[in-house]
């Protein structure tokens, strides 16, 4: 039940939003798809849950950074999103490089 609110919301975001309203529909589905994928049992190693949380966290931010350049017009916020998406996956990459030694996948 606890989600339910969230979708709830984001469903209603993207109806109300006028028709035709890509950039709109396009983030309510980058942030649906990064809830859901940070909805998960926890596996009771700390580090592991933030880590892979983590990493959902920033491949949705990735996602909606690319949606900004897709539609936005602004320099500054498109510069800004094109340093999310290389600084998020340089520490998705150490992130999954610390899973990989801590569970031995090399």
């Amino acid at each position: 039940m606890k989600f339910a609110i969230p979708i709830v919301l984001l469903v209603l975001t993207a109806a109300a939003s006028p028709p035709g309203d890509a950039f709109s529909a396009d983030m309510a589905t980058a942030m649906k798809r990064m809830h859901h994928g940070m909805m998960r049992p926890a596996s009771g190693d700390p580090d592991r849950d933030f880590a892979e949380m983590m990493i959902v966290h920033h491949e949705g931010a990735i996602d909606m950074a690319k949606i900004q350049l897709q539609y936005g017009k602004n320099e500054q916020l498109r510069r800004l999103a094109q340093g999310i998406i290389v600084e998020q996956q340089q520490e998705i990459a150490t992130m999954q490089r610390i899973l990989d030694e801590q569970t031995g996948r090399h």
